[in-house]
């Protein structure tokens, strides 16, 4: 049979039914009531079983009770038949109920029937007992009058034997078993009624925390990303979930504030070289000019362009690595050998200030990594250096080993950072003095993209620093691993 097309009825009922099974409401209700039938199955079959036995050893009990009590009233005649003392059976007179009976039956060691009374008149017991199968033999019949119960065994009465057979019926028995049966049903299928709807209620009471928490979540949308879920108490469980989510919501605010100054300072960064561009264009169109006045008018705006590319370029690079598109080259490097080359090719903008650079890397430091990218995070850092500290004062670069690591390492004499910076200093267009450091050139870009490269090789960044005292910033990579994140 075909299922119905999407969209029709039949497939949105269906859907509606998967739906409410895949309710938490619904699965507690049916793994309650199941668990509850599973124990009151349990508990009626052993009952049933436990009442069972108890008829069945009451029968017992009676069939041998029937049989002492006959052996006592019965003696033997002239004749040598057996007969009743004092002129009939003990249950004389005795009413029976409904389903009820006693029989015996007494035969000769040759087999045969030598007497047979009983409350209910007399029934046919079959063929004699087999003398072979005594002492003692107990056997169940089923005749025209119901089931009955036999105990057959050798009778020594005035020094002559017999066989003394005794039957009881089984109805009365049986129709208990069977009327307790029938209760046990009626009272489960009623238990699990109540069952049911107690696990249901069960389940909206446990879940009502839950369904208050989705709908106040639900009602948290970008602009309201403060509010948080109360903890009500209701459980620990509950409580734990709520807290989850509003660490989730805090992180999201931060994630949405982060980004909103990210977009702002995006925005600001492009609009300050975009703004220059134009306004140099602006004036170098304002009159003729000579070769020499366009070509500074045209230097001017290569400079903004420079800038631009530069702040793209690390931009681009940036969101590659946010979506893990940033493929490093991995290969041996010799740190040291790093550090000479990028001092030298940045001497020129340290003697513009007068500043000295020195370089502490006595030994080869054999590391593993994208040689483009940490030479690039180097010159990010010794540029910050050059940029922040005095005239006339020293910036170190060392490259060196420590316990199963290898480290770059640039420290100058500059301003330092205070301690409300220190977290924040590697966060994308971050900076502790915003004007002065548009005024140098930079982006802001420049340590975000050091932390990058740095966790892109499996190492950290150490910072340390002392307002008036200079900052040390240590790029640590393990040794002879990399990621290539």
């Amino acid at each position: 049979m075909s299922s119905p097309p999407p969209g029709s009825p039949g497939h949105e009922s269906k859907r509606d039914a998967r739906g409410r099974l895949r309710s938490l409401h619904a699965r507690i209700t049916l793994w309650y009531g199941g668990l509850f039938a599973l124990c009151l199955l349990a508990y009626s079959l052993a009952m049933l079983l436990f009442f069972t036995r108890h008829v069945e050893a009451e029968l017992d009990r009676q069939i041998h009770e029937d049989f002492e009590l006959a052996a006592r009233s019965l003696s033997v005649a002239e004749s040598g038949r057996p007969v009743w003392r004092g002129g009939g059976p003990p249950w004389s007179g005795v009413h029976e109920e409904h389903g009820g009976g006693h029989w015996l039956e007494v035969w000769s060691p040759s087999g045969e029937l030598l007497l047979r009374d009983g409350t209910q008149g007399t029934i046919d017991l079959g063929a004699p007992p087999d003398p072979a199968r005594l002492p003692h033999v107990s056997y169940k019949q089923a005749l025209s009058t119901g089931a009955v119960r036999v105990l057959a065994e050798p009778l020594s009465l005035d020094g002559r034997w017999f066989v003394l057979r005794v039957a009881l019926s089984e109805t009365t028995a049986r129709e208990q078993v069977h009327a307790l049966g029938i209760e046990i049903v009626g009272f489960s299928f009623g238990m699990l009624a109540l069952g049911g709807l107690g696990g249901y209620w069960i389940g909206g009471r446990a879940l009502a925390p839950l369904a208050r928490m989705a709908e106040r979540a639900h009602r948290i949308t970008a602009e309201q990303l403060h509010e948080r879920l109360p903890l009500e108490g209701a459980s620990v469980e509950l409580d734990q979930l709520a807290s989850a989510f509003n660490d989730t919501f805090a992180r999201l605010e931060r994630s949405f504030g982060q980004l909103k100054c990210f977009t702002a300072d995006v925005s600001h960064e492009l609009r300050t070289p975009l703004t220059a561009l134009r306004s140099v264009g602006e004036v170098g169109l304002r009159g003729s000019r000579d070769a020499e006045g366009y070509r500074e008018v045209i230097g001017s705006m290569l400079e903004e362009v420079d800038r631009l590319t530069r702040l793209t370029d690390e931009l681009l690079t940036l969101a590659r690595a946010d979506a893990g598109e940033a493929k490093l080259r991995i290969e041996p490097l010799d740190l040291a050998d790093l550090a000479r080359e990028v001092v030298g090719h940045l001497s020129v903008l340290a003697e513009e200030r007068e500043q000295t650079l020195e370089v502490h890397a006595p030994a080869p430091v054999p590391a593993r990594g994208d040689r483009m990218v940490l030479r690039q995070s180097l010159v990010n850092l010794l540029v910050n250096a050059i940029k922040y500290s005095p005239e006339r004062t020293r910036v170190q670069v060392a490259a060196a080993e420590r316990a199963g690591a290898v480290f770059l390492e640039v420290a100058d004499q500059g301003p330092g950072i205070p301690p409300e910076h220190r977290d924040g200093i590697f966060e994308r267009f971050y900076r502790v003095d915003k004007s002065r450091s548009r005024e140098m050139g930079g982006t802001g870009l420049g340590l975000a993209l050091v932390k990058w490269a740095t966790e892109a090789h499996g190492g950290w960044i150490e910072l340390e620093t002392e307002v008036g005292r200079g900052s040390t910033f240590r790029v640590v990579l393990p040794r002879g691993k990399a990621t290539g994140r």
